[in-house]
């Protein structure tokens, strides 16, 4: 009863924006290809077609078959608020001036047209179904969030039973707190009953009803709220992935020897404490919570093949952002590392990419925008950062830039000039194929450098080995150029803002 009435309400929003179909459609092609724009929250590269032997990802798996894997895909700040705004805009965090949650690009920079916003200019219709922008979780579940109505023309927002009853029965690291912390819980309801499940069941409904209007593509952005805490999913996905067989990472001690201060700061206390049996508690719920999201993304793609859009339909499946599962010692995201930066990036582009091809140049998700702008002949704001992969779609082997650039935030540095108060700094890490080179303030807070073909998990921190003294100057070099390529027009770095800020809305 609680569904037929969700959807019929559904049914009368869509109907309502559907009057205005034909007056818009004069200016679309409904040749051009729709986007089916699906996003996960705080997933990393646990992932089968990533290869990862625990993962149990069927139908993220079959999609990188029928598409390209980027395999070095990073994101511009792996924290979500700035990511999501950063990708939906195709600038960098520090040319949106956003580097915390709650603040939203038409705050801050409000004649930008987000990328949704572009394909409704073009004659799309632009619709969300659950998560793009940024929301709390769990507790903006059910609503807008943090939003920009601006980019859409339909916003659905289900809540299920992980938001609206089973909070009281979540473990929590921390009392009180759900999703700033590690938390999980494993429910006693089936699938149909999560926020996940409702999602893609609105989104099925939206592509059937697509299906039938022929004279208007689409752009349909579906956001997932898992794998992000509290790792909640149906009890059948905890039985999958037996925490027995959950790893616990090993030899932290020894690893964090190297590593700056400010590499380590995105640790919480709570975290240090993890039992081992906690360690593998909270990884089987991790697990668990992306195999839950995985099979809500196979009913949404099954839905695209039986309505008969696939064969005209961009796919893209991606994340805000990498997340830890204990490696170096770390936890959840805002690191610099590989298992924080780097996101999974998978592009099914029928005509354009290949079945199953790999791109393994590093590639950033500021580069999503004008990539899908390029496929669909989308107009796009003059001042996008990042670089079209349409060459790569069409040949693996294109490396393009040939780098990706990760920034965050830190706080405490003690200025300079004694008895100065503390500030905060940024630290920002550039990927090559080989290296990872990192400079925390310019490197006064210290450097990072791995070598990726010998260090794959990045445990030999090379940045103070005096063989390697012109690599190291080469890339500091590479890596502060490649800064001055996220600034706004004035060029000029912007403040840190504290997560306090709020912009004056009265200054235009």
């Amino acid at each position: 009863m609680i569904t037929s009435l969700r959807m019929l309400l559904v049914a009368i929003l869509f109907a309502s924006l559907s009057n205005g179909f034909e007056s818009r459609a004069r200016a679309a092609d409904a040749s051009r290809p729709n986007v089916l724009f699906l996003i996960a929250d705080d997933l990393n590269n646990l992932l089968g077609c990533y290869g990862d032997p625990l993962a149990k990802t069927p139908n993220i798996d079959r999609l990188a078959a029928r598409g390209t894997r980027f395999d070095r895909a990073y994101c511009a700040f792996p924290l979500c608020g700035p990511s999501r705004n950063s990708f939906l805009t195709g600038l960098y965090p520090n040319s949106t001036g956003i580097h915390t949650n709650g603040v939203v690009f038409r705050q801050t920079i409000p004649k930008q047209h987000s990328m949704p916003q572009a394909f409704r200019l073009s004659g799309y219709f632009a619709g969300r179904v659950g998560k793009l922008f940024h929301y709390n979780v769990p507790r903006s579940i059910g609503t807008n969030g943090h939003d920009d109505p601006g980019s859409w023309e339909l916003e659905l927002n289900p809540a299920g039973v992980d938001r609206l009853e089973e909070e009281p029965h979540i473990f929590t690291l921390t009392p009180g707190n759900f999703g700033g912390t590690l938390s999980w819980y494993a429910s006693p309801k089936s699938d149909e009953y999560h926020t996940d499940a409702l999602s893609a069941e609105d989104a099925v409904w939206v592509l059937e009803r697509c299906a039938t209007r022929k004279d208007r593509p689409f752009f349909l952005g579906v956001g997932f709220f898992r794998p992000h805490t509290p790792y909640v999913s149906p009890q059948a996905y905890f039985d999958i992935h037996p925490a027995s067989d959950m790893p616990v990472v090993q030899g932290v001690s020894e690893d964090r020897a190297d590593i700056p201060p400010a590499g380590l700061a995105s640790g919480k206390p709570e975290q240090d404490r993890l039992t081992d049996d906690q360690r593998r508690q909270a990884r089987q719920a991790y697990n668990a919570a992306i195999s839950f999201m995985d099979a809500q993304v196979g009913r949404v793609l099954d839905a695209l093949d039986r309505t008969g859009l696939a064969d005209n339909t961009i796919i893209v499946f991606t994340s805000d952002h990498g997340y830890h599962m204990g490696e170096h010692g770390l936890w959840q995201k805002m690191s610099l590392f590989e298992e924080s930066s780097r996101v999974p990036l998978l592009i099914a582009a029928p005509g354009v990419a290949g079945k199953g091809t790999v791109v393994s140049t590093p590639v950033s998700q500021i580069d999503l925008f004008p990539t899908l702008a390029e496929l669909c002949a989308v107009k796009t704001p003059e001042n996008l950062a990042g670089q079209s992969l349409a060459p790569m779609l069409r040949d693996p082997a294109a490396t393009g830039r040939g780098w990706a650039l990760t920034q965050v935030t830190r706080g405490g540095r003690r200025a300079r000039r004694a008895g100065g108060d503390p500030e905060p700094f940024y630290g920002y890490s550039l990927r090559t194929p080989r290296w990872r080179y990192t400079e925390w303030d310019e490197g006064r807070e210290g450097r990072e450098l791995y070598d990726h073909d010998a260090d794959p998990k990045e445990l030999k921190n090379l940045a103070e080995d005096p063989a390697l003294a012109t690599t190291i100057a080469e890339l500091s070099t590479q890596l502060r150029d490649a800064v001055k390529t996220t600034l706004p027009a004035s060029g000029e770095i912007p403040p840190i803002r504290p997560a306090t800020w709020a912009p004056d809305l009265t200054d235009p």
